[in-house]
């Protein structure tokens, strides 16, 4: 197998650190964002759904837009690549628009509501046009440069622990920077701090990332070559329409968006079980989730070698996928009106879960750029076109639906609770048992029916990617 492993190791750890400040920055935003300016500024939660539901629309198609724009050859491509200028230009930049979600030009949640209102859309929607201008083409860059199943499972195994440990910054090092609100003083100016060291790390990141996202020649003048060959410009409109026939496409959109909707409720929930549920400090959460980190960490070396001798994508990521419904579910009942114990071993308990829950991310992850791999090869032998931007700005373009389902899910159930903000920690009863089910039960759900589409009309079997692959080969592609 070694003829097929044809990029260094060494070449895959720079890459990795793309990973390292997307997870990083990721789940900064989904753990904090939502959660300051509901809890911490006092913003009526209709209003940051409003926000969020805009922002996620934007999101939406300024994906596949990016894909599609950044697929097509410019004057540099020749030269720099098709991917990495745009690594660049998204990377950089990005972690400084995160520091100014945090930001606002005012505190005041009654008199200036539509003002936070349009700052919140204003620099999410920012945040995310960098975000798109990288991931699109540091996903892309994936599939075109790994082109073996092997080096593919390799690379993804190497830049899934670099991952995991930009998630473990993200997740754990903010908390102690800073304090949640209380009724005599605000520490609002904490927040910014946090914001400012994230986007610093953020862009070291990156910086350590560059050597790897660059393209070698023999990877540019195959794509050059496959240019010469596609004299047609298909628009926009008609590549969706072309993936949207595609069933794998769709069977695998379906899984990944509603795992990123178990992914950003779930995350996103996690400060108000501590503050409301535990009513802990907000380090608290940090064993949270280096408990869900340890697990990842422990389990994606396993993960990767059992789908290197089990040899089906589609098989580990169904495991994983239900592993992930079964370790989440037990939290909706970790709170002090469902088990009568002290609140400590509640929150051990609920760290043991997120341990759990970790070692079957570990597969979730591990899987998830192999198969979109496996998708776009399958796109490529239908369409005859080498189009991993597009396809990878259509991958976001349904995840981000999955922003709308957390923000809408977190509006319904804190309205149907009785969650108030304005209580503090005073909250009824029935608002912590919402804070649980948006924290796990409903995450749960969101999985189990994106398994059983995956399941049902997933068809890329080992054998048919293995005729793929060959079939690109052929076609000079």
């Amino acid at each position: 197998m070694a003829e097929d492993i044809k990029h260094s190791k060494k070449g895959m750890v720079s890459y990795g650190f793309n990973s390292f400040s997307r997870e990083f920055l990721r789940i900064a935003f989904t753990t904090f964002a939502f959660f300051f300016y509901e809890s911490e500024l006092g913003l009526d939660v209709w209003l940051i759904f409003f926000a969020y539901f805009i922002f996620a629309i934007y999101n939406m198609f300024n994906d596949p837009i990016v894909g599609f724009l950044t697929n097509r050859p410019f004057k540099f491509t020749k030269k720099w690549g098709r991917r990495f200028p745009w690594i660049l230009i998204g990377g950089l930049p990005w972690g400084f628009t995160y520091m100014l979600i945090f930001t606002p030009p005012t505190y005041d949640p009654i008199g200036g509501a539509w003002i936070l209102f349009a700052w919140l859309l204003f620099t999410t929607c920012l945040f995310d046009t960098f975000h798109s201008i990288l991931f699109v083409n540091f996903q892309s860059l994936f599939v075109d440069k790994y082109r073996s199943v092997q080096e593919r499972r390799t690379a993804s195994g190497i830049y899934i622990m670099i991952g995991v440990v930009g998630v473990a910054l993200g997740s754990i090092l903010p908390p102690f920077l800073f304090k949640y609100k209380t009724e005599t003083m605000t520490f609002f100016p904490t927040w910014a701090i946090q914001g400012l060291l994230v986007a610093v790390i953020t862009f070291v990141g990156f910086a350590v990332a560059i050597p790897g996202s660059r393209e070698d020649q023999v990877t540019i003048d195959l794509y050059l070559a496959s240019q010469e060959k596609e004299r047609e410009k298909v628009s926009f409109f008609k590549s969706l329409l072309t993936a949207l026939k595609q069933t794998p496409f769709i069977a695998f959109m379906a899984f990944y968006l509603l795992y990123q909707s178990l992914v950003e409720t779930m995350q996103a929930s996690v400060q108000y079980t501590v503050k409301y549920s535990l009513k802990m400090d907000p380090k608290a959460s940090t064993l949270i989730f280096a408990a869900f980190l340890v697990g990842v960490l422990i389990s994606t070396p396993f993960w990767t070698i059992i789908s290197r001798r089990v040899k089906d994508n589609k098989k580990i990521m169904l495991i994983s996928g239900f592993l992930l419904a079964a370790f989440t579910i037990p939290i909706t009942f970790f709170n002090t009106y469902a088990i009568p114990l002290p609140v400590g071993i509640i929150y051990a308990l609920i760290i043991m879960e997120m341990f759990l829950w970790g070692l079957a991310m570990g597969g979730f992850w591990t899987m998830i750029f192999p198969v979109s791999a496996d998708v776009i090869d399958n796109a490529i032998v239908v369409t005859g076109k080498r189009e991993e931007g597009v396809y990878t700005g259509f991958q976001q373009f349904f995840a981000r639906v999955g922003i709308i389902i957390q923000a809408l899910t977190f509006a319904v159930v804190h309205q149907l609770t009785g969650f108030n903000e304005s209580l503090g920690l005073n909250q009824p009863e029935s608002a912590i048992w919402g804070i649980h089910l948006h924290q796990a039960l409903i995450p749960a759900i969101f999985v189990i029916v994106g398994a059983l589409i995956f399941w049902k009309w997933y068809k890329l079997t080992p054998d048919v990617v293995h005729k793929n692959q060959e079939k690109i080969k052929e076609m000079g592609l």
